[in-house]
């Protein structure tokens, strides 16, 4: 018997992508052009910028400025980005025992209302409406 291979990056993408289909459409419209990219773990950046202790302790990022805070007057708007950590999420995954599925959605969900603004009780009301 073989033990089973960790998804890949490209598999993590695919997951995610499903993820997004399930975003409700009332929030999916307002949400733009959100690039979702997934990499194996943070980079040194964004360790220090979020003092993080290990790479391990971040599975996703929302990076750009949240809707709240956006502005027409904006000379050049930055693309508003999520990123996705493997090896944090499959560890996490792997700790959990959850659907690894059912863990990029949250953490996708979690990044995605970041850029609305949300608060933790909002996106929790949004990850029960997509089942």
């Amino acid at each position: 018997m073989t033990a089973p291979t960790a998804p890949s990056l490209a598999e993590l993408d695919d997951l995610a992508q499903r993820a997004l289909a399930t975003i409700p459409a009332k929030l999916k419209r307002h949400l733009g052009a959100v690039v979702i990219r997934v990499e194996e773990f943070p980079d040194e950046e964004t360790e220090r910028e979020m003092e993080l202790e290990s790479p391990f302790d971040i599975l996703g990022l929302y990076r750009g400025v949240g809707l709240p805070h956006k502005s027409v007057s904006d000379p050049r708007p930055a693309i508003d980005m999520i990123f996705l950590y493997r090896r944090p999420i499959l560890d996490y995954w792997c700790e959990t025992g959850d659907d690894l599925y059912i863990v990029v959605r949250h953490v996708l969900i979690h990044e995605i209302g970041h850029h609305f603004g949300f608060s933790d009780a909002d996106m929790e009301r949004i990850e029960a409406e997509g089942g």
